[in-house]
Order: C-alpha cells, then sequence, then structure tokens
C-alpha cells in the first residue's frame, strides 16, 4: 500500500492526478484504514474539481479523528470550495484558537472572510499571518488584493526590507513585489509603483510555462472548426435547460460587477468561476490523446445528439453542488470559456452567454496589475496580455459571425456612465423583468470570491476607467503588441 501510495504522489508532483486519483482509489480498496492515503486522495479529488468527493473522504477520516488538525483544515478548505463559507468560518476559527501560531490557517480564514464580506475580520486576520512572518509574501497581496485596503509608511517599510533579503523564497517576492506595487499606486508614485508590479510579473513569469504563439494558434483551430455549417448540421442538439448564464471575457473587464448585478435579481444565483466546462474539455482531449497534447475539438465534432444532450447534463449535474438558493438561473463566470463557446452551443443551446469587454489598455494593464492564484498564464509581460486579448477579440468575432445574435456584449465604460440603461438591455436579452434591486446590486451580501469582491460591495464609481493613464509612459510594448485593436475601435 505504501509503495501505491508513493506511486500516486509522484504521479501528483508531475500533473499526472487523475493517475493519482486512480492509484489512491486502489489502495483504499485494499485498505481502507489507510488514512494517510485518505486524506491524500480527498486532497487530489479536491484539485480534480470533484469538491463533493473531497468532502465524504474528510468527512470519513473525521468520524475516525474528529480532532485532527490536517482532516479539519481540508474540510474547512472543501467546504469554501463549495461555498459552504459558515461551516468553514466556524471550523477555522476554532483551529486557530488551538493553534494560533499557523500563518497559513490566518491566510486561509482571512480569504473566506473577505468572501463572506467581513472586511475588517479579513484584515484583522491578513495582519496576524504577517505578525507570524513579516515576509509572508501571499498575506501582503491579500492585504493590497482588498483594492481598498491602505498601506501606512510603516507597511511599506517593512515590505522593503523583507525584499531587501537575499534569501527570500521567490513565491514571497513576487506577491511582495506585486503587494508594494499597489501601495505605491495608491500613494500617487507611479514610477516606483510600475518598477515593483515590472518585477513581479518578471519574477512569476519565471515560474511558469506559456508560449503566446500556442495560444494565437488555437484560436486558428476554432476558426477552422467551428463553421456556420458545422453548427447547421448539430441543430437541435444539447441538453435544452435554460439554467446556466455563461460570463465570459477576459479577466479584469468587469465580470464580477456584471454577476452582482445580475445575482440581484430574484431568479439569478451567482456562484463562482467554475471550472466544470474546462474540466470537460481535458476529459475530451484524453479520449483523443492520452498525452493531452491534442484540443479536444475533434472528439467533440464526433459527438451525437444524445451523447451532446448527456455532456450538457454533465455540466448541470456538476454544478449543481454550488446551486444554495433554488433560484432558476445560476451563473457561471468563468471567463477563459470564451474558447469554449462552441461546446456550450452544442451541449447547452438555450444557455445564455455574455462577453465582458473593457478598454483594451485598461483591461490589460488591469491584469499587469493582478497576481492570480492560479491559471491566466497568459497575463506576466505586457506584449504576452497584448496578444492574448487580440486571440480573444478575434476568438469573440469568429463566434459573433458564425452564431450572430448569440452573445450580448456588455462595455464596461457604457455600464459605468448608463448604468441602468444597460442592465435593462442585458435584463432584455436574459428574458428577464427588470427589478431595482439590480440597480443596489452593492447592498448583496452574497459571498464574492474574486479579486473584485471589495468594489461590487459599493456604488459604481467612475474612477477606475482611466486608472492605466497614470502608467502611459511604459505601456509602450503593451500598445504595441495590442496593434489593430487599438487602431479600430470596432474591433476592441
Amino acid at each position: 500500500m505504501a509503495a501505491i501510495r508513493m506511486f500516486a504522489e509522484l504521479a501528483a508532483r508531475v500533473g499526472r492526478s487523475e493517475e493519482a486519483e486512480h492509484l489512491l482509489s486502489r489502495a483504499l480498496e485494499l485498505a481502507p484504514s489507510f488514512h494517510a492515503a485518505r486524506l491524500h486522495h480527498a486532497l487530489v479529488l479536491n484539485r480534480n474539481n470533484k469538491p463533493a468527493d473531497a468532502l465524504a473522504q474528510v468527512e470519513r477520516l473525521l468520524r475516525v479523528d474528529p480532532n485532527n488538525p490536517a482532516y479539519r483544515n481540508l474540510h474547512a478548505v472543501v467546504l469554501c470550495r463549495i461555498g459552504e463559507y459558515a461551516r468553514a468560518l466556524d471550523i477555522y476559527a476554532r483551529l486557530l484558537r488551538q493553534y494560533p501560531a499557523q500563518g497559513k490557517i490566518w491566510m486561509s480564514y482571512g480569504h473566506a472572510l473577505k468572501t463572506e464580506g467581513r472586511q475588517d475580520e479579513a484584515i484583522a486576520a491578513y495582519k496576524r499571518c504577517i505578525a507570524l512572518d513579516p515576509s509572508f509574501g501571499e498575506a501582503w497581496w491579500s492585504l493590497a488584493n482588498l483594492k481598498t485596503f491602505r498601506f501606512d509608511a510603516t507597511d511599506l517599510a517593512t515590505m522593503r526590507r523583507q525584499l531587501d533579503k537575499d534569501a527570500l523564497p521567490a513565491e514571497h517576492r513576487f506577491h511582495l513585489e506585486f503587494a508594494l506595487g499597489k501601495a505605491l499606486e495608491d500613494a500617487g508614485e507611479y514610477a516606483e509603483s510600475f518598477v515593483h508590479y515590472d518585477n513581479g510579473n518578471r519574477h512569476r513569469r519565471e515560474t511558469i510555462h506559456y508560449t503566446p504563439e500556442d495560444n494565437t494558434a488555437r484560436v486558428r483551430l476554432i476558426k477552422r472548426t467551428y463553421t456556420k455549417a458545422f453548427f447547421a448540421s448539430r441543430a437541435g442538439s444539447g441538453c435544452d435547460a435554460p439554467d446556466p448564464i455563461f460570463i465570459v471575457g477576459m479577466p479584469r473587464a468587469g465580470s464580477t460587477l456584471i454577476e452582482q448585478i445580475l445575482a440581484s435579481h430574484s431568479a439569478v444565483e451567482g456562484t463562482m468561476e467554475l471550472p466544470e466546462i474546462i474540466a470537460i474539455t481535458r476529459e475530451m482531449r484524453r479520449q483523443v490523446d492520452a498525452a493531452q497534447s491534442q484540443p479536444y475539438h475533434e472528439a467533440l465534432a464526433e459527438l451525437d445528439p444524445a451523447q451532446l444532450r448527456a455532456l450538457g447534463e454533465r455540466y448541470l449535474e456538476r454544478t449543481r453542488v454550488h446551486r444554495k438558493t433554488g433560484a432558476p438561473r445560476f451563473i457561471d463566470k468563468m471567463p477563459n470559456n470564451f474558447a469554449h463557446i462552441g461546446l456550450i452551443q452544442l451541449a447547452l443551446p438555450n444557455a445564455k452567454i455574455i462577453d465582458a469587454r473593457r478598454h483594451p489598455m485598461a483591461c490589460c494593464f488591469s491584469n499587469f496589475k493582478q497576481h492570480y492564484a492560479r491559471g491566466q498564464n497568459f497575463s506576466y509581460g505586457l506584449e504576452d496580455i497584448g496578444r492574448y486579448y487580440r486571440d480573444y477579440v478575434e476568438a469573440m468575432a469568429h463566434w459573433d459571425a458564425v452564431l450572430p445574435g448569440r452573445i450580448h456584449r456588455v462595455d464596461y465604460e457604457r455600464m459605468v456612465a448608463d448604468t441602468e440603461g444597460e442592465v435593462r438591455r442585458l435584463l432584455d436579452y436574459l428574458g428577464l423583468p427588470f427589478e431595482a434591486g439590480c440597480l443596489r446590486f452593492h447592498e448583496n451580501d452574497r459571498p464574492v470570491r474574486t479579486a473584485s469582491s471589495e468594489q461590487v460591495r459599493r456604488p459604481i464609481y467612475k474612477d477606475g476607467v482611466d486608472q492605466w493613464r497614470h502608467y502611459a509612459p511604459w505601456l509602450g510594448p503593451l500598445e504595441a503588441a495590442l496593434g489593430p485593436v487599438l487602431e479600430d475601435p470596432s474591433l476592441s
């Protein structure tokens, strides 16, 4: 059993998470009381986007050892994953009463408090983490990422001292660089702020693999594959449920604002950036190439109407765990789903699709300033971001051409300038009656997990529209990469 677990750990480390899951499942069939393997199995299930299965494994462990801190911590992590924040917060609070010197748990507690809208308590939790370890970069970035917190001179001095340490681990260093960039931006020190944002992006870029040419090639393949004839030959396929509302587009384009507005409607529930569509594409990719080097579109094109309907039903079943209110419609705001509109159209033809669009310079620079916990590997270089934005615009133009009228575009700047008009147009597209509560979205106390969580708990303000202009002297590479998107406003 120990050997199977060892192989599973190795598989997980090299990214073969499905193989790790199967190995651990087999180990537990042979030795149900192998608790270390069960804990690892729960971790892998959670990473593999199977939180309900992970929860079952953790609860089984807790029945054996209810006071085990590792089991309790993972229990809280999985509960947050499925939106059960009240239960998770209770677990974190009790853990920290017993283990008050655990900086990472203070940070996780802060994340959950922030999501629940308890900002003052979240700030206090992040500060407790920093007090325990002033070099803990992610805690500093978590404060900056609230977007509403302001650092003082002592904070700036402390962050600078940590960055001066030669032995500072890379992960702490790039988090601190992003945090210091935000602190200096708030202080109006834009030149020095840009230096730190640039440093943070450079350090982060060194830890990831991203090739912009690969993304451009994917868009070209989408355009070749998903033609009007392709969709016409499959008309009537898929699951006819109208439940999902997909918000797609670039990150930092206003999707959280749109979600908060719609989630303030009685017929709509906001969930989170659901990974289900991307998980389905990975499963289909494995069907065509075990090495996962081929796109999934080939497998999708081979599915018959019954299989496409089953695909849509699978999506609805897997997302059910995130639906808490009983509202007939729900939002999936994973921005990267813009690349998978072909799959959405075939599997869920009655789902609604909203494209969140923002001025290219504002949107791209906002991504440059943002450190993401995972994914969005395009966002750590001005040229990469500009090319990705161009690819995104090209992909959306293609969907508009082959599926005319299918996608509703919401321009962030128009939403800020004429909120009620844009909200009414949005609700008309969704076939929903106007409700005044949508204009009071900032009063909605629902959990919000994204970087804009604190901003959407306030009324709309116009100050953020042109913030990128403070950094215009250093954004030449971004302008050059955007190229025709900036030259022709109809493209952006």
